[in-house]
């Protein structure tokens, strides 16, 4: 059994992720700004050298803030034909906010099930 089990008792990564909070813990903060990680947890001294999300969040983001905004331009276009300057308006903002915190979520779901998992670059485990 490790030491983090024994003094840590597991949180949900989804939760987590989407709050932005240290994997281990659930308390301290996972970010510094927007999508900059922190060094460690302030609550439980996590190091999070161990976080690498890769590019992972960002396709799921393209993929899923894709679907979103152009059903909308679709369905905008389709119901009510406005012009161009109005689609430039209304969906580069919305493409921009949903983008980034979409990308921000989706970093800290994956950092906090890299940590769940015990996830660790070019190493294969047999358990």
């Amino acid at each position: 059994m490790s030491e983090d089990s024994a003094h840590f008792p597991p949180v949900d990564p989804v939760k987590t992720g989407v709050r932005g909070c240290c994997p281990r813990c659930g308390q301290g903060k996972l970010f510094d700004g927007l999508l900059s990680l922190k060094p460690r947890c302030a609550a439980c001294g996590l190091d999070y050298s161990f976080a690498d999300s890769g590019d992972g969040p960002a396709v799921f983001v393209i993929l899923i803030v894709g679907v979103i905004v152009i059903g909308s331009v679709l369905w905008l276009e389709v119901n009510y034909s406005p012009p161009i300057w109005l689609h430039i308006l209304l969906f580069a903002p919305l493409t921009i906010m949903l983008s980034l915190v979409a990308l921000r979520w989706c970093k800290g779901i994956l950092i906090a099930m890299q940590f769940r998992h015990n996830a660790r670059e070019g190493r294969i485990s047999s358990d």
